[in-house]
């Protein structure tokens, strides 16, 4: 009864609704998933990407366009040399270039722990033997370089190692040294694998931006930012209150997925193998 009373004379108060995150006014940012060498896909999305800005603008008026990439752009999948090529802004098999498929936007290409592993391989392939465990070979074979057997001795790895660097052109070697960490958009922060919850972006590591899992998955958040990231493969983009998560496993799904982001409006966009070019 006492409790009935104060709950009529001091009725509870809500807590003040959470601010929706948003990107900056004027800005339409677009983070693309883990491509892993569809290159097919990969063009088929830019080209969504940008049928949906021209639309966005049509609606809204003139927007600034941010592309993020969010890294692991090799391995796996059938054509890590021609991403890495696109990438850096050199002319796809269609004679188009990045530039060509999403002009005028800003884009950011991160680092992947797939990238940090084949820059590992080719400074010290005896320590970063495990690249070729998970992805490395279709890289390799990408290059012209013949399929890894199962467990190479020193000299076949050393050798691998030196023939890599021989085959990979000096504009891919570039991109892959330049590709950085994070970028912010008003409420949100773009890393590849995701934060250490509860410390600063500014103090995040390399290391748990390129290859934390389960301490990030799990937290609930919040962190300083909305965090957008890939990495960690989901069905579908998963849209959570304080993280999402990109990578939809485009090298055995058969799609790649992006999240547009206008506003406090977020929405998905998917590419599909089947109607890949």
């Amino acid at each position: 009864m006492l409790k009935r009373l104060r709950e009529v004379l001091m009725p509870t108060r809500p807590h003040p609704a959470r601010m929706a995150p948003r990107v900056p006014d004027g800005h339409a940012v677009y983070a693309v998933g883990d491509v892993h060498g569809e290159l097919g896909l990969l063009r088929q999305l830019l080209d969504i990407i940008t049928q949906d800005h021209t639309r966005l603008v049509a609606r809204h008026g003139p927007l600034i366009a941010v592309l993020v990439m969010l890294g692991d752009y090799v391995d796996r999948g059938p054509d890590s040399r021609g991403v890495i090529d696109l990438l850096r802004g050199g002319t796809d098999v269609t004679g188009r270039t990045l530039a060509d498929r999403v002009p005028g936007f800003t884009v950011h290409c991160l680092r992947g722990n797939h990238e940090q592993s084949m820059m590992d391989f080719l400074a010290d392939p005896l320590a970063a033997l495990r690249w070729l465990d998970f992805g490395g070979p279709a890289t390799l074979r990408s290059y012209g370089l013949p399929a890894v057997m199962e467990g190479p001795s020193v000299l076949q790895a050393v050798a691998l190692s030196e023939a890599l660097a021989a085959q990979l052109p000096p504009s891919h070697l570039r991109f892959l040294d330049s590709l950085s960490y994070q970028v912010v958009y008003g409420d949100y922060a773009f890393v590849h694998a995701g934060i250490r919850p509860g410390r600063p972006l500014a103090e995040q590591t390399p290391e748990d931006m390129l290859w934390i899992r389960a301490p990030f998955m799990l937290a609930e958040g919040p962190h300083e930012k909305v965090i957008v990231h890939g990495h960690t493969i989901v069905p579908e983009v998963d849209i959570l209150p304080y993280r999402i998560a990109v990578d939809t496993g485009a090298y055995r799904s058969g799609r790649l997925s992006a999240v547009a982001l206008h506003g406090a409006d977020i929405r998905i966009l998917d590419a599909h193998r089947s109607t890949a070019l």
